[in-house]
């Protein structure tokens, strides 16, 4: 097989998801651990080696162009994919570290693990923590598969054969720009416009697509699905569309004004996120900890 010319370094593409899901250079430097001149740098080395502009400049952040939302989406494959091979070699290996292999849905991987594996690391300084982003439906395969040690993921329901623990709550907010006829109404929307709109949807299978769909019923064919929360939000900030997302993933965009919540009469979409690890395995050591450290932080929360 010849490997194909455009795929870049796969730590240059790490920077250009972290951007995105930052939402500026300087925010992506402070997660990477890099000056904002490098992250500078790897962006613009990935957007000369594939010819395309990825990001929208600007005095409030990066924004994505509408080929930087396709290749954002494409790239997170890469970096899952590339995550699962280095933890098969890890399996291989035998590493004498202790290993955590978690597998959760993407608001839960991108807004919450973070902050509970890094107080893991300093429960178990010498535990390896492995986060597999996905759809809840995937985490819940992968969790019976025997793959990963524990899930974590958005959707009402789980399975029968899975025990779990509620470990936060969250809602679904209806999003748009400041400019969408929507938010310049000021009013709130009624269920059947929400429902007769195309919006840019999560993909079936995800926490956040059950959920709207439980509460809604039957909607509108999605104008766009993808794979990310990042990915939508780039969407509905680059185009006219709405779109329904994860309160946790857009509380940044909501408080600098460059989303607006828009209210929907009469409906509400709460939810409770959820560990789920397989009922004759169990639940044990690190991984056991992580679950109680996800409780006791988001207890704590205001």
């Amino acid at each position: 097989m010849v490997l194909p010319a455009r795929v870049p370094d796969l730590s240059a593409l790490d920077v250009v998801v972290s951007v995105a899901r930052q939402g500026s250079m300087s925010a992506a430097a402070r997660e990477q651990n890099l000056s904002q001149q490098a992250i500078s740098a790897r962006v613009h080395a990935v957007e000369r080696e594939l010819g395309v502009v990825l990001f929208r400049r600007s005095p409030s952040g990066t924004e994505l162009t509408p080929e930087g939302v396709a290749v954002l989406e494409w790239a997170s494959g890469l970096l899952d994919a590339a995550e699962r091979f280095s933890a098969g070699i890890d399996s291989l290996l035998g590493s004498k570290r202790a290993t955590v292999t978690v597998a959760a849905s993407m608001t839960v991987a991108e807004y919450l693990i973070p902050s509970w594996a890094l107080a893991l690391r300093r429960l178990h300084p010498e535990t390896r923590i492995r986060v597999q982003p996905m759809n809840s439906a995937d985490v819940i395969r992968d969790v019976l598969a025997g793959s990963v040690d524990v899930g974590f993921v958005e959707g009402p329901h789980t399975d029968s054969r899975l025990d779990h623990r509620a470990v936060a709550h969250d809602e679904l907010v209806v999003i748009t720009r400041p400019d969408h006829p929507w938010a310049r109404a000021g009013r709130a929307i009624s269920p059947a416009e929400l429902m007769r709109t195309p919006l840019v949807q999560r993909e079936l299978g995800s926490g956040t697509r059950v959920t709207f769909e439980a509460a809604l019923g039957e909607a509108a064919d999605p104008l766009l699905e993808l794979t990310s929360v990042a990915a939508v939000k780039a969407a509905v900030l680059s185009s006219d569309a709405p779109a329904v997302l994860s309160s946790l993933s857009v509380a940044p965009e909501l408080a600098d004004g460059k989303l607006v919540r828009i209210e929907v009469s009469g409906v509400a979409m709460p939810r409770v996120l959820r560990a789920v690890w397989d009922r004759n395995r169990g639940l044990r050591g690190p991984a056991r900890d992580l679950v109680d450290l996800a409780i006791t932080r988001s207890s704590a929360s205001p």
